[in-house]
């Protein structure tokens, strides 16, 4: 029987609302993210924002080890404290965005976990993408709205830059859906958990990822706009459809293949 319980006098600080932060405390919803993630042995599991410790504990125990990054010094000691009698914690004080995932999974790829802050989601989902070579998986909850644009296809309302630049890199897949009474304070939103696995990369297929990205980025900036005027500063209506994409349709339509094919044309010189 699990020893972790989920209100521990060790943790007495509110949540800083500066930092964006929303403890989940709800043990059904944590069994359900830790099934999904199912650690197995070997694997390198690390934590973004373990907070008050929800997910870091079962993991701990679960597992026998964790690595934590936390930007808020005043979780520190009792996320260290408590984690002794689950498991070995190694907590990493620093903004995420600032650390090296790559250089966390020296001798294996790493698992990445999280109940990742609304307000820095997209940042911090671009920033494990750009790690992605070294990362197996990833587990996040995030804002529900976040979720659907990550997970949607060609022709959805929510369907854009997030969508696109996630799936040329990962497979997608909504798990669930958290409600706001799974957390401490309740959020005003709906929440739901995602699991991104990225792909391998002999099967991306893009030539220059810079030159994608910007191209995406351009096609998504005015997204009312025909493909013709929003990528008229990165190649004209005939190179667009040497693509085989049509230059008057919007970028909602189209694919991430799509996406790719414009991506690997060579630039106009």
């Amino acid at each position: 029987m699990s020893r972790y319980t989920p209100h521990s006098e060790a943790f007495t600080g509110p949540a800083k609302k500066s930092l964006g932060q929303n403890f989940l405390h709800e043990r059904g919803v944590v069994d359900r993210i830790v099934l999904a993630i199912a650690p197995r042995p070997g694997d390198r599991i690390v934590e973004i924002g373990p907070g008050q410790g929800a997910m870091t504990f079962p993991l701990l125990e679960r597992h026998g080890a964790l690595t934590a990054i936390e930007f808020d010094r005043d979780l520190l000691a009792p996320l260290a404290a408590q984690a002794s009698a689950y498991g070995n914690l190694t907590l990493v004080h620093a903004n995420v965005l600032d650390v090296d995932l790559g250089g966390l999974a020296v001798g294996a790829p790493i698992r990445l976990v999280g109940n990742l802050p609304y307000n820095l989601s997209s940042p911090i989902l671009f920033h494990a993408l750009a790690h992605a070579a070294s990362i197996v998986d990833m587990h996040f909850m995030l804002q529900k709205e976040v979720v659907e644009r990550m997970a949607a296809g060609p022709g959805s309302k929510v369907y854009g830059r997030l969508s696109v630049m996630l799936q040329a890199y990962c497979d997608v897949t909504a798990l669930f859906t958290v409600g706001p009474g799974a957390f401490r304070p309740p959020p005003k939103v709906d929440s739901a958990v995602v699991r991104l696995r990225p792909r391998p990369t002999d099967t991306i297929m893009i030539d220059d990822h810079a030159r994608f990205a910007a191209i995406v980025r351009a096609a998504f900036g005015q997204r009312r706009k025909t493909l013709r005027n929003a990528l008229g500063a990165l190649m004209d209506a005939g190179e667009i459809a040497s693509a085989g994409v049509d230059p008057q349709t919007r970028a909602e339509q189209l694919s991430v293949a799509d996406f790719v094919r414009l991506g690997n044309l060579s630039p106009a010189t």
